[in-house]
């Protein structure tokens, strides 16, 4: 993945949008810093799942 070191540690999340003719639409990937999602990260994928045009 562009932009991550080759030896990133760590869990990362993906926000991914499957269910397209033309692809899969990934909407965000954030590394995991702690076990519950930030609001921030949600409200970003909720704002790249409407520039889709779901």
């Amino acid at each position: 993945m562009s932009g991550l070191p080759d030896r990133a540690g760590g869990a990362f999340r993906v926000i991914y949008l499957a269910a397209r003719a033309e692809g899969v639409y990934v909407l965000h990937c954030f590394q995991k810093k702690t076990r519950k999602t930030a609001s921030h990260d949600i409200e970003l994928a909720r704002q790249r799942y409407k520039q889709v045009g779901s």
